[in-house]
Order: structure tokens, then C-alpha cells, then sequence
């Protein structure tokens, strides 16, 4: 994950003030070292990096703060001088009808997070619409086509017209219909007259309420150049930053936009749709300091989870209906909001656990096995999964078939008569029927016995 060698510093250098009896020179020189190496790792600018470490010195060194003071003093300075490097946070404020129109040069991931604000959007109620004007690429418009499909928005494309314009015309009425229109636009290998002219007259045609530019994080310190040149061409509201999830130049591209002035909305984590997060550079230092972020936690459950599933479930446990069928689901629903890992660390007080990543990896692997597992099911045993105890053959004939084992197929059951139960308690507890005593016989049951 981006920033890992920073977050790992900056946890390392706030547990060190914290335990120290004395915080002198030796301590000091060493947490800024380490610091500094850490966020020129992670491409922030020398300027940035001394400044920061001048700051951390002086405070240190100033004799007039003694104990404890200068130890939270210290904490605090750094946790908001890092915060600061960051800019503050500015929300996209959109009216009742709005339209983006989204810009960027090559191999920006322009067209990709275009499709996941669509699906970011919708999951919040909008009635979204993508608008497909790259006339350029040869791919943009299937692209396009083919993200939209997956996020479930309405896509406006025409692959055989290469004139913009006629585009925008040919759907006018059509976009009338929608309350968010994103619209793509043409990209170049830099930002050059034609792409500027270009750009300016299809914003002249469209008057979108705001204009973003789509930048990478592995970038870096070329992002303020970017920015700037780019604001200054267009008038751009504000960036969104792609790519962040895997590159160690994240700090380049962020820093660089706090100088400029060029506010940073969203931050592209992953390659699947609900991998995009609003950026908050307050629960970014969070997570950096392993102190967790539920806010975008939950973001992520938001996006991920499907619309009515929580209402499905709730009727299910109501009936006391509870399969194989109604696990998948859960297993689905755990898959699309990303790896274990990721959302451990979204967890106040899970990274300061230090869960071995192998744990992390395994549980993934089982859970895809359980998902195979249930696929080589009959619909008999899907359904009525106790089958499975009366008629052990069945678990032999399902291992094989989904290439996993009897120990992982009995697991399985074990599981699922665990979750049985437990819905069936919480199914009584949402009709008011479960008492205090039985909520807490209810919780000395299940302690430390689920695995998922």
C-alpha cells in the first residue's frame, strides 16, 4: 500500500517520544532520520522534508518545555505537520443538476475513474449518466462502454463520430434526464495548444459545473507542474489522484497539489469500481499512524454492498432462512470491498495488532475455496445444507469436484451452522424477543469461534 515505509516511520517515531524517559539529542536526530528517509521514499520534496525535520529539532531542543509536555507537544506536531503537507480537505459540492467534465493526459486512468464516481455516485442516489467525447483514442469509447456497463449507469457514445460537438448535440436531450453528467474527454502525451483549444471549446459548449483533472500518483513532484499548468490553461477545480494504492511516489503527487493550491477530491485505491475514496487528509494521517479510519470504512462497505442485500438478509433472518446460498452472498459482498488486508488496516487499533500478512493471505485463500465449494453444490444441498451431515458421501464428491478437501468442506459446515444460529439469535433480538441474558450467553457462544 502506498506511504507503507512512511506510516511505518512515523508509527516507529511517535512510539519511540512516547516510551522515551528523556527525549534527547540522540532520540530526536534518529526519529528525524528516519522520517526524512521515509518521505523522500515516498517522493515528497526536499523543501517539504526539511522544513519538517527543522520544525521537529527546534521543538525538541527547546528547553524551556520539559516531560510530557514536550512529548505531546512532538506527537502533535508531527501528526499535523504531516496533515499540513496534505492540504485540507474540500468536499465536491454538487448541485441538483450537475455535469463534471474530467481531463488529463495519457495514461492518467481518466476514463476508468470516470466509471467509478459514476458507480460512487449512484450508490448515493443520483441518476448518473457518462458522456464519452474522446474522439481520439480508438478505444476510449469501448472502454467507456464497458465500465459504465459494470458500474449499471447510462453510457452516450459514438464510435464512428470523431467531431465532439455533433456528440454532444446528437444526446443533448437525452443528458436533460440525468442529475450527473460525467463527461470524458480527449487526452495527449502533454499538454499541448491542441488539447488546450480543445478543451476549452467543448468547455464553452458544455458549461459543466466543474472541471477535474485526472492525474496518476506515480507521477510524483511532475504533479505540481502538471497542476499548475493545467489550472492555469483551464481553470480547474481540483484533482483526482489514481493509482495510490501501489505506488511509492503517492507523497509527490499529494504535497505537490497542497502547493499548488489544486484541492484533491478523490484518491484511486484499487483497480475495482468502489476503489475510490474521498480524500480526507485527516483520516489519511490516521490510517499512516495506524490509528484506522472508519469513516472511509464504511464509505467502502457503502459502495460495495449491494442496495437491497441488507434488507434481503434482515427478511431472511426474520424466517430463520439461512443456506448456503445466503453465505455465498456474504462471501460476495466481503470479496467486492477489496482485500483483508486493506480493510484491517481501516480498523482502529487492528495495525498496532500486527496480524501477520500470511494470516491475512490465508483466510482469502479459504474463503475463495468455500466459494468453489459452494459452486459444485447441488441446488438440494445449497438449500439444505444439513444434508450434508446425513449424507457424508456428499462432502467427498463436492471436494473433489471443486478441488478442495473434506477438512475444508467440513470447516465450511461447521461455519455456516455457526452463522445459522447466530441470525436466528439476531433475527429474535430485532423482533425484541432476546432478553440481556440471552444476548450475553449469545456472545459467550460465539467468542473467538467464527473464523470469517
Amino acid at each position: 500500500m502506498v506511504f507503507d515505509t512512511l506510516g511505518n516511520a512515523l508509527k516507529s517515531g511517535v512510539k519511540k517520544i512516547s516510551n522515551a524517559i528523556f527525549v534527547d539529542k540522540k532520540l530526536i536526530d534518529g526519529i528525524v532520520k528516519d522520517i526524512q528517509r521515509a518521505m523522500i521514499e515516498a517522493d515528497v520534496s526536499i523543501e517539504l522534508v526539511l522544513s519538517l525535520s527543522q520544525k521537529i529539532k527546534k521543538l525538541a531542543y527547546d528547553e524551556s518545555i520539559k516531560g510530557i509536555d514536550k512529548k505531546e507537544q512532538l506527537i502533535t506536531l508531527i501528526h499535523d505537520e504531516i496533515e499540513g503537507l496534505l492540504g485540507e480537505e474540500k468536499e465536491l459540492k454538487l448541485s441538483k443538476k450537475s455535469s463534471i467534465m474530467f481531463v488529463g493526459l495519457y495514461g492518467s486512468g481518466k476514463t476508468t475513474t470516470i466509471a467509478k464516481l459514476g458507480f460512487y455516485y449512484a450508490k448515493r442516489g443520483r441518476k448518473v449518466a457518462l458522456l464519452g467525447l474522446d474522439v481520439d483514442r480508438p478505444a476510449a469509447m469501448d472502454q467507456l462502454e464497458q465500465m459504465a456497463e459494470k458500474a449499471k449507469v447510462a453510457c452516450f457514445i459514438d464510435k464512428k463520430e470523431k467531431n465532439p460537438v455533433k456528440i454532444i448535440e446528437k444526446y443533448k436531450k437525452d443528458l436533460e434526464k440525468y442529475d450527473l453528467v460525467l463527461i470524458d474527454t480527449a487526452g495527449r502525451d502533454g499538454l499541448n495548444d491542441e488539447l488546450i483549444k480543445q478543451i476549452e471549446m467543448l468547455d464553452k459548449k458544455l458549461k459543466p459545473e466543474h472541471r477535474i483533472l485526472v492525474m496518476p500518483g506515480d507521477i510524483g513532484q511532475a504533479a505540481k507542474t502538471q497542476s499548475e499548468e493545467f489550472q492555469k490553461a483551464l481553470n480547474i477545480d481540483g484533482v483526482i489522484i489514481t493509482r495510490m494504492d501501489g505506488t511509492s511516489k503517492g507523497g509527490g503527487a499529494l504535497t505537490a497539489c497542497a502547493e499548488t493550491k489544486a484541492p484533491v477530491y478523490f484518491i484511486g485505491v484499487g483497480e475495482q469500481l468502489h476503489e475510490i475514496e474521498r480524500f480526507n487528509p485527516k483520516s489519511f494521517i490516521s490510517r499512516l499512524l495506524g490509528m484506522g479510519d472508519l469513516e472511509s470504512l464504511l464509505e467502502k462497505v457503502k459502495s460495495a454492498t449491494d442496495e437491497g442485500y441488507q434488507e434481503r438478509m434482515e427478511e431472511r433472518m426474520k424466517e430463520g432462512k439461512f443456506t448456503f446460498l445466503d453465505l455465498y452472498s456474504q462471501l460476495e459482498q466481503m470479496n467486492k470491498m477489496g482485500s483483508m488486508d486493506k480493510l484491517v488496516g481501516m480498523i482502529p487499533g487492528m495495525s498496532a495488532a500486527k496480524v501477520p500478512k500470511g494470516v491475512m493471505d490465508k483466510q482469502e485463500a479459504k474463503m475463495k475455496h468455500w466459494k468453489s465449494a459452494i459452486s459444485s453444490m447441488t441446488e438440494e444441498e445449497i438449500e439444505n445444507p444439513e444434508l450434508l451431515e446425513k449424507q457424508t458421501k456428499r462432502i467427498g464428491r463436492i471436494a473433489k469436484g471443486s478441488g478442495t478437501t473434506t477438512t475444508e468442506i467440513r470447516e465450511l459446515l461447521k461455519q455456516y451452522k455457526m452463522l445459522k444460529e447466530m441470525m436466528q439469535m439476531q433475527g429474535g433480538m430485532a423482533e425484541g424477543a432476546m432478553d440481556q441474558k440471552a444476548m450475553m450467553k449469545m456472545a459467550k457462544k460465539f467468542k473467538g469461534k467464527m473464523k470469517v
